[in-house]
């Protein structure tokens, strides 16, 4: 017959001895949460698509912000003795000659550097400038509804009506001279309405949320509802479509210029030397070609870097 005295000993001891976890057992600490831009910036540091892009947009800010770094020629001072028939210097890397000359003798290379300022700038201030304007009234649109949603909505469908381009060439028509804060203003004129399309269809879909409903119940403000709920989750999209159309923005001007309703001369700008090279275009290809090819790049940087902030903003797309 088994001791019941010992027995009880060694259940008391067992159950007063410490409990030892094994070595290789860890306590296991609370995840940290992400934001939905946490969980973007980490899917974009991952994403070929926007590390390229945005060391391409990068270094285009800085030959925008700094073309003294790159070329110590004048862009403007031209000198007839450099023929534009003698072909560029490949082999001589960052010099003046290392593109050609145009017809009047200033080297190509200063002209693609300084030639990035004013596509940049008008490409970023329309972006702003739209985004500012788009997304007030899409917002404003979307949030009250009713007869304020219906003439908003009727006046983003007039401006819509409109063609962008056609409608950004009588503007730019009836200013007599036509520099970088004209272009912006003619380019943002019609510009908008894409944005406020897109701002409004995401405050109608955000404003339905309880968060939102809490804040109206607990009496806050519409300016505090619309700030600081409403705007923060909607401007997602809005950043995307703004981030593509950039590129959009920079390609009108281009276009503009060439067609001689933009910038002219003595403005240094892309537009004005593909304008400029297409009429030596059967001689002396370089005038056009490299200019092209800066305007292409930046734009196409632009529209990557919109691709890749849109894939990761979007769960569906990840």
């Amino acid at each position: 017959m088994p001791d019941l005295t010992k027995t009880a000993a060694e259940a008391s001891e067992q159950a007063t001895a410490p409990t030892v976890a094994p070595a290789d057992q860890t306590p296991v600490g609370k995840e940290k949460t992400r934001s939905l831009w946490g969980d973007a910036w980490v899917d974009l540091r991952r994403r070929p698509l926007f590390v390229i892009s945005a060391v391409l947009i990068f270094l285009l800010l800085i030959i925008a912000a700094f073309p003294g770094l790159f070329t110590s020629a004048d862009p403007t001072v031209g000198d007839l003795s450099n023929h534009y028939l003698g072909k560029p210097e490949l082999s001589h890397f960052f010099s003046p000659e290392w593109l050609g000359y145009d017809v009047q003798g200033r080297s190509v290379y200063a002209r693609v550097i300084y030639g990035a300022r004013a596509s940049i700038i008008v490409g970023i201030g329309v972006t702003l400038l739209v985004t500012f304007v788009g997304g007030l009234v899409g917002m404003l649109a979307g949030y009250f509804g009713g007869i304020v949603d219906s003439l908003l909505s009727r006046l983003i469908d007039v401006f819509f009506g409109v063609p962008f381009l056609l409608g950004s060439m009588v503007v730019m028509n009836s200013f007599v001279e036509r520099k970088v804060w004209v272009v912006v203003l003619a380019l943002a004129f019609l510009g908008w309405t894409q944005i406020a399309r897109v701002m409004r269809g995401a405050v109608i879909t955000i404003k339905q949320s309880d968060y939102v409903h809490a804040a109206q119940a607990l009496g806050a403000s519409t300016s505090r509802i619309l700030f600081r709920h409403i705007l923060p989750n909607a401007v997602a999209p809005v950043i995307v479509v703004a981030t593509i159309a950039l590129g959009g923005y920079i390609s009108a001007e281009a276009t503009l210029s060439y067609l001689g309703l933009g910038l002219s001369e003595p403005a240094v700008s892309w537009g004005v030397d593909i304008s400029g090279g297409s009429n030596q275009i059967r001689v002396a290809q370089h005038i056009l070609l490299f200019p092209s090819i800066m305007l292409s790049i930046t734009v196409l940087s632009f529209i990557m870097l919109g691709e890749a902030v849109r894939n990761a903003l979007d769960p569906k797309l990840r």
